[in-house]
This record gives C-alpha cells, structure tokens and sequence, in this order.
C-alpha cells in the first residue's frame, strides 16, 4: 500500500501479531536489511526466512547439537550460528546450493553460549564459552589469531565467570558482563580492560543491549530488573611508542547509577530477552512467565513510562528481537514458533489533496459562492508560466551545522577503526543471493 496514506503520528510500537511462523526454532534474529529473519532450533540447524514471501529460503544444517546464537553480518551476506558441539559456523549466502557454503569454521574446547560478528568486519568474531571465557578470533592474514579478554588479569585469586558479551555497535569496545554484578569494557584492538563497573544488586548480568549509537546500555540481571545506563566515554588506549612512558592503559573504576529501573511490580516476572528499538525510543522485555506470551514495552523518550503489555496467547515465550528498520517485533514461542508483531497503521486519504476531510458518515456538502466561478483564460495561464519560470533549487537541500559521521565512515586519525577495516571487507553490499527452483535452476 501507498506509504503516503500512513499518519506518521500513530502509535511507533508494534500492537499486534501479523503471523506466525512454524519454524520449530528457540530464538530469531533479524537481518540488517529486515527483510530475512534467521531462527535458531534446537536441532543443530539454522533457518533463513524471507519475510515477503513467508517461506524458507535457506536451510544451515551442520551443527549436530542445538544453536545458541545466530548473527548477521553487516550486509547480510554471512550467518554466523554457533552450538553446544563447540563449534561456530560461518555460512555464505551468496554460494548456489542449499545448504549454503560453509565460509569458515571456528572449533573451541567447550559449548559456545554467544557469538557475533564484528559491527564492521566478518572476519572478527566474539565467543563466549560456557566456562565463563570470552575469546576474539581474528581472522584476517595479518592479524590472525585467538585471543582471550582478561586472561592476563590474574590479581583476584577467584576468577569472576563471564555470563554475557557484546560488541558496542561501533566495534570499538566489547562490553562483558560477569556473575558478580559487574560489566567489564575491553578495548576491541588491543584486548586491554578499559573499565570496570559495579552495578549494585544486579547480581548474575544476563543480557546487555545498546540503543542506537551507543551511548545507553540496558541490562538484563538475576534480580528481575531491567536496568537502563549512560555510558561514559572511554579515551582510546596509548600507544606502545607513548611519550607518557608506560603504554599501559588505566583502568576505569567506577559504579553505574541506572536512569530508569524496568520491573514488574505485580508478578514480579524474570525476563528472558531486552530489545531496543531502531531509534531508541522504545524497549521491549519479554518475560519469562511459564503460563502466557507476555512482551512488555516501555516508552524511553517519555521518561521511561510503561507503554503497553503484548498478550501472544498461552505459549511461554522464549526470545524477543526488534526489527531494525521500523515497529515491528520477532518473538518465539516455547513450541518454536515465530510470531511478527506490528503496527497497523490507519489509512491518512487526505494525502491525495491538502483540503480533503475524511467523513465517518454522509452529510450534506454546501457549495462555496466563488467555489466553481470560470476563471479568466488569460490570467490564468499568465500565472502558470510565472510559476514555470521560478528557479527550483534540486540540489542545495538544506544546510545542517551539526554532523554526526555514520557507522561505516571512519574518522581521521580512529586507530580503532582504522584497524578493524584493514583487509577490505567481503561482505560487500553488490552481492545478491541466489534463488533456487524447484526444478533447479538458479535465478537472481
């Protein structure tokens, strides 16, 4: 339908289910674009969903234990899924075949519980193993290798076991959050801590999201609540050739104080998953209750007032993930289905004519005096050439004094993210994906 008839000034928040999709899976995430939808099941296999059609397009099947994680690459060219059999996965889409081409392999000594791509390169993983360590995998030629986060950090005798990991969504820090209620932040280039924040009565870090650019971060934590922080800013660590003399980094020690505090006061429900949506206005929680498909949202540009509570029937949720272009939600179900959540959006007619009035039911229309009076040939067609004659500016636009440089620029002189685009980047946006027929053949 015409994009003109939508009121920009309804509800932005998804309201109600559009369907449901039976993919037996445990989680889903949308892809950069929103127009495929990976699921994650518990089988060991991984479904790419085009969300048009309503249908399969690609089956990831070389897991042999169930997924915990499935991520997309910047232009969705690469899945990445990693699994309880210790291994991470990662699949090209832009191969002819189904299942997709196996681009890499990534075997750890213990069940991955998360992984993701670098927010710039699919070439840099983050992994975290259920033994509570976190490891960057630099695949590139020249900078290849396994690296651990905080193994060199041996000064407390027991060791905080790491719950929870997440790229920032520039890639320049990895945020961690452990089970003693703290969130460590690692510089991404050099794998050095850079801060340390106490987080009080969290308890275990369950889940962490960042709004968009990054400046606020929410948790998700044993003790029921969803907390909401702004993140201060980190200088970048010195370089080995300093001045200053040491090139070791300091290290930040400091106590976040949330800005809102998310819970529900009644039932006093867990939460399984935290989403923000694209803008950061709204987050979404999906709670954990074994009787009901709860998902609660809450209005951060209002102060953080609870918005609405989505009732998707009697199947325990298992995941919530907001689309990444407008409002609508992915959430499954304990029996793996997927429901899409979105906004239905009145119809605004009054786009086709600036005086249009909608009616709710007939009247009587009273005819101005002057309203179907002949116009004078002469002046009128004196008027239209005026108006051809005006200069029309088609490529000024309008000046803006304010500039905030988008993710993929790097600014001059940013040794971090100068670093992580070295080597180019495969994952080009000109790739497209191929179509496979019932017959076999393959389209475009």
């Amino acid at each position: 339908m015409n994009a003109t008839l939508f009121n920009p000034f309804t509800i932005t928040h998804p309201t109600t289910i559009q369907t449901s999709l039976v993919s037996g899976a445990s989680f889903a995430r949308f892809d950069p674009s929103g127009k495929l939808l990976a699921a994650g099941r518990p089988d060991g296999s991984g479904v790419i969903w085009d969300l048009d059609t309503r249908s399969t397009v690609r089956w990831c099947e070389g897991h042999v234990k169930g997924l915990t994680a499935v991520d997309w690459s910047r232009n969705s060219r690469y899945v990445l899924t990693a699994s309880k059999d210790w291994n991470i996965i990662i699949w090209d889409l832009a191969s002819p075949c189904d299942p997709p081409q196996r681009h890499t392999t990534i075997r750890f000594d213990a069940p991955v519980v998360a992984a993701s791509f670098h927010p710039r390169n699919s070439r840099i993983v983050l992994a975290l193993l259920s033994t509570g360590e976190a490891y960057i995998v630099d695949l590139r030629s020249s900078h290849r290798g396994r690296f651990e986060l905080g193994g060199e950090d041996d000064s407390d005798d027991k060791r905080t076991i790491m719950t929870t990991v997440r790229f920032d969504p520039t890639g320049r820090h990895v945020f961690v959050g452990t089970s003693a209620g703290t969130i460590e932040v690692y510089n991404t280039r050099t794998k050095s801590l850079v801060a340390r924040h106490r987080i009080v009565g969290a308890g275990v870090i369950k889940g962490l999201v960042f709004a968009m650019g990054g400046r606020r971060l929410a948790t998700n934590s044993s003790d029921r609540t969803i907390r909401q922080f702004t993140l201060p800013t980190y200088s970048p660590p010195p370089e080995p050739s300093s001045t200053y003399g040491s090139s070791k980094c300091q290290i930040i020690e400091t106590e976040l104080e949330p800005t809102h505090r998310f819970n529900d006061p009644i039932s006093k429900v867990a939460w399984h998953a935290i989403s923000y949506s694209p803008d950061g206005e709204w987050l979404a929680g999906g709670a954990a209750d074994p009787a009901a498909h709860k998902i609660y949202i809450w209005d951060i540009s209002n102060d953080g007032q609870f918005a609405s509570a989505l009732d998707g029937g009697r199947e325990p949720l298992l995941d919530v993930h907001w689309h990444p272009h407008g409002p609508r939600l992915a959430s499954t179900t304990k029996d793996g289905n997927i429901l899409i959540w979105h906004c239905p959006s009145p119809e605004r007619w009054g786009a086709f004519a600036g005086g249009f009035e909608e009616a709710d039911e007939n009247v009587w229309y009273e005819e101005g005096e002057d309203e179907f009076d002949l116009e004078d040939e002469a002046e009128l067609a004196l008027r239209k050439k005026m108006q051809e004659d005006e200069d029309i500016d088609v490529v000024g636009g309008i000046e803006d004094s304010t500039f905030v440089a988008p993710i993929n620029d790097v600014i001059p002189e940013d040794l971090d993210l100068e670093w992580a685009d070295e080597e180019g980047e495969l994952d080009r946006e000109d790739w497209r994906m191929k179509i496979i027929t019932v017959e076999g053949e393959e389209v475009y």
